[in-house]
């Protein structure tokens, strides 16, 4: 029977490895994503757009992040004054 640390080891490896499988097709997008605004930016309004829609999907994640904190947070804080009695 393999121990905990080798386990954790074997899943951390293998976490890294699809990582880097997973990299392949982020690199292909990437690519896309130049080629079309490279052709098409001809009136200078498509980088705008484009940057915002980066920014766009980059801050959802975040946002989701932090709405969980603030939640685990709060529901912590609850229990920790009912615990004491409710001040």
């Amino acid at each position: 029977m393999l121990s905990l640390v080798k386990m954790k080891r074997t899943l951390a490896w293998l976490a890294v490895g699809l990582m880097v499988l997973a990299t392949s097709d982020a690199e292909a997008q990437c690519v896309m994503c130049k080629a079309v605004a490279e052709d098409s930016a001809e009136d200078g309004s498509l980088g705008r757009g484009l940057n915002s829609g980066i920014l766009y999907l980059m801050a959802i994640p975040y946002a989701i992040m932090a709405f969980f904190a603030w939640f685990v947070f709060r529901k912590r804080k609850e229990a920790g004054e009912t615990a004491r009695g409710g001040a």
